[in-house]
């Protein structure tokens, strides 16, 4: 599929009267996770297109352009709408929240797996275990606040057990920023894949960032507080991968590019018809907008949409699966890293200051830590933490589930308390 090469509808058509915006809910005992998982995906990924394209009509003195990505914006804005509302009422925040860290997890596996760029691999990877350590932590808080197991809701494709301990993943913002790729060099896959994971952890940090006021107690406000935090790192830590050459001409054309793809992967791959219908609506949509992208760039910049997207063919779609053998690989080679700049190393062996002075600063009492609290609070109230494991946890030092550890990923701190 090469969206380029299809016959782009009217931009009018793609926007919604009042009727058409409002959706059908899914059912949140009977859909499947998958598509729960692809519907927050797009959600973020249209969130994301708004965002860039109000940060272009600010750094423009062309009104005609400006109105021309308004038109645009108006319509992935109808867009983000119908996705919000797909989410039924009677789901609570909490519950949506584990879907939002299953995503995290088997979206970043799934990208991780399929990444040639080994910089890029790395990041993933890293940052992988630190949302499969919050999917833990908010699953026991669900459990201790409304009795759901959330094993459930994740339909048991995703295991829910400690991953780097949350206390370990505050880290120093000068140690969050990557290397970036080059888009002339880089494969369309890894293009791909930095923006899908950027946009995606961008929409769980904003999530969180609102949420946290609105949460029902004050052990699951500070939760939200310290986990929108880390995802605030993660979007820095993945968006310093982006090409920063790229002029906003580029980066719209590779914005409505990456959307045609992902409604195209969520189309072939979504298997409830309702939610179906609505991916291949919206393909037929960006497909508009890349045409537009594609002619605002020969029209500013006289460049052929070629010389930004070489091939326009997209390459293997993006299908949601199960990674359990692949996190628990990760574990077994990344559980104990750290970040120091640019680059990653074992925590335990780290001479970075600027970890040890950030961990002691911020967590000065392990006890007030909130994802720290929570687990404790649970094991109080059962013996025991709750997890969903398929096999023992394949880190020795986590499998105790009657004590929180607070060391793994953190030694040097210890060592350096010690001393």
């Amino acid at each position: 599929m090469n969206p380029f090469n299809e016959r782009p509808v009217e931009m009018l058509s793609t926007i919604d009267d009042w009727r058409s915006i409002y959706p059908k809910s899914y059912n949140k005992n009977e859909t499947d996770p998958f598509t729960k998982l692809r519907i927050i995906l797009m959600n973020g990924t249209e969130f994301e297109a708004v965002k860039f394209s109000h940060c272009f009509a600010r750094n423009t003195p062309d009104n005609d352009l400006r109105r021309e990505l308004a038109m645009v914006r108006r319509s992935e804005q109808s867009q983000q709408k119908i996705l919000s509302c797909l989410k039924p009422i009677d789901e609570s925040p909490l519950e949506h929240t584990i879907s939002y860290e299953q995503l995290a997890v088997d979206l970043t596996a799934l990208l991780a797996k399929r990444e040639p760029d080994i910089n890029v691999k790395n990041a993933l990877d890293f940052a992988l275990l630190e949302d499969f350590d919050h999917l833990y932590r908010y699953a026991d808080l669900l459990e201790i606040d409304r009795g759901i197991y959330a094993e459930h809701l994740v339909g048991r494709y995703t295991e829910i057990m400690p991953g780097r301990p949350t206390i370990s993943e505050h880290r120093h913002p000068f140690d969050n920023v990557k290397y970036p790729i080059e888009n002339k060099t880089a494969s369309p896959i890894t293009r791909l894949n930095v923006a899908i994971i950027t946009a995606a952890e961008q929409q769980t940090m904003n999530y969180y960032m609102n949420i946290a006021g609105f949460y029902e107690n004050d052990i699951g406000r500070k939760l939200y507080q310290e986990i929108g935090l880390i995802e605030e790192q993660h979007v820095s830590h993945y968006e310093s991968l982006i090409d920063p050459k790229c002029t906003f001409f580029e980066k719209l054309l590779e914005h409505e590019y990456t959307e045609c793809y992902l409604y195209y992967s969520c189309y072939e791959d979504e298997k409830d018809p309702y939610v179906k219908s609505i991916w291949e609506n919206f393909f037929i949509r960006e497909i508009a907008h890349l045409h537009k992208a594609a002619n605002l760039l020969m029209k500013y910049e006289n460049k052929h949409w070629k010389q930004v997207i070489p091939n326009g063919e997209f390459p293997e779609l993006l299908k949601f699966s199960q990674n359990v053998e692949y996190v628990r690989d990760v574990m077994n080679r990344s559980m104990y890293c750290t970040s120091n700049y640019e680059n990653y190393e074992n925590a335990g062996d780290s001479q970075n200051n600027r970890f040890i002075l950030f961990q002691n600063h911020v967590n000065r009492s392990t006890d007030d830590v909130p994802s720290h609290m929570v687990i404790n609070e649970y094991i109080s109230r059962k013996g025991m933490d709750y997890r969903y494991e398929t096999s023992p946890h394949p880190t020795a030092e986590l499998r105790d589930n009657k004590k929180d550890n607070t060391t793994v990923g953190r030694e040097c701190v210890l060592e350096m308390a010690i001393k």
